[in-house]
């Protein structure tokens, strides 16, 4: 690893010649062990594994956010994993969350997942920070992977804080299989950006970490603008990240292949008003143009559930008794799209649906 603070891409940085990556990409993908970690895009699974886990500890890895390590209660083996893959974690209030593995994935023996503890919002990092210790259990369902890292000749990961949680694996699969890879770190201090002594062991990549508090915000078009030719992308961050990175690949490099995982729920693209009725409540609502189909439910009905708010969970659904549905999910199967829809970012196609809530 080369330990870069606050470094610009320089024009070939972090490349090899063409004939090496050729031969790398060559014995690692066809020919190595280690394309087995390197998953190929793939469906997210419709329905997980559902089992117990046991918190075996939990500790702090940066200001305000703790990692737990899980293990199945009896010592058994548990459910194997790929980069980018995530555990469905019911708290004991109820809530479901879907925290990233960030540990291991040839380890089957624990988990390890990330917290951020987040003031302002809405319940469950408080709850994983201040009411679970180490022996509890945890209903688990996974893992799924809705963001699985794809064979490349050289990658290009840029992760903003506890955005780290999910890349971490990954630039550990890149490094094993001896890909070229480079990976820009930021964070609003070094103080809040977990993991950056694991970071240090690495060899085989170039780092570049770069906290607000020491460079200023970064520029996000200047992150993607010197991407490696063919590079798969990936970023996980605030929305900005992802839009700047679109943007700048589509004109510098169509090659380029971009994924993303993000904060926030979608927001809605190209979406018309319709107006909503909720059978069983007996409630109508009107859903904006910019609006989620969950964020008008949640207005009238606060308590509804939900979770990832990008349709992939499933958390969401909702049964269609009346009108067309424009289905943006990335869960459901032709079959089931006849009745049912994700709230969280399907809409109707048209100026009237009716639900089953």
């Amino acid at each position: 690893m080369t330990a870069q603070i606050g470094a610009q891409f320089r024009p070939g940085t972090g490349l090899r010649v063409l004939a090496s990556a050729a031969d790398a990409y060559r014995r690692v993908f066809v020919e190595g062990e280690a394309a087995q970690l390197l998953s190929r895009p793939q469906p997210v699974r419709h329905s997980g594994f559902d089992f117990e886990v046991m918190i075996e500890q939990i500790e702090q890895e940066a200001d305000g956010v703790v990692s737990l390590t899980l293990r199945e209660p009896d010592g058994g083996q548990l459910p194997s994993w790929t980069p980018g893959a995530h555990l469905d974690v019911f708290l004991p209030s109820g809530r479901q969350r879907q925290y990233s593995l960030n540990g291991d994935p040839a380890d089957r023996g624990s988990y390890r997942i990330a917290v951020r503890y987040i003031a302002n919002g809405e319940g469950g990092s408080k709850e994983i920070h201040e009411g679970l210790r180490a022996g509890d259990r945890l209903p688990v369902r996974g893992p799924r992977n809705a963001f699985p890292l794809v064979a490349a000749p050289e990658y290009l990961f840029v992760a903003a804080g506890i955005g780290i949680t999910p890349i971490l694996p990954m630039v550990n699969a890149a490094e094993r299989a001896d890909i070229p890879w480079r990976l820009m770190y930021f964070g609003r201090s070094r103080s809040r950006m977990p993991f950056l002594g694991e970071l240090a062991q690495l060899t085989g990549g170039d780092v570049v970490v770069r906290p607000d508090d020491e460079f200023g915000v970064p520029n996000p078009t200047m992150i993607f603008e010197q991407t490696p030719t063919g590079a798969a992308v990936y970023v996980c961050g605030p929305p900005a990240l992802g839009e700047a990175a679109r943007e700048v690949l589509s004109l510098h490099d169509p090659t380029a292949s971009l994924h993303t995982e993000r904060f926030s729920a979608i927001p809605v693209r190209d979406g018309d008003p319709f107006h909503l009725w909720l059978r069983r409540s007996g409630i109508h609502v009107d859903v904006a143009a910019d609006e989620s189909t969950l964020a008008a439910i949640r207005r009238v009905l606060p308590g509804v559930a939900y979770s990832c708010q990008q349709g992939f969970c499933g958390t969401c659904r909702a049964g269609v008794l009346t009108g067309e549905v424009d289905h943006r999910d990335r869960l459901l199967v032709d079959g089931e799209r006849d009745n049912t829809m994700l709230t969280c970012v399907s809409r109707a196609r048209g100026r009237e649906l009716e639900l089953d809530l």
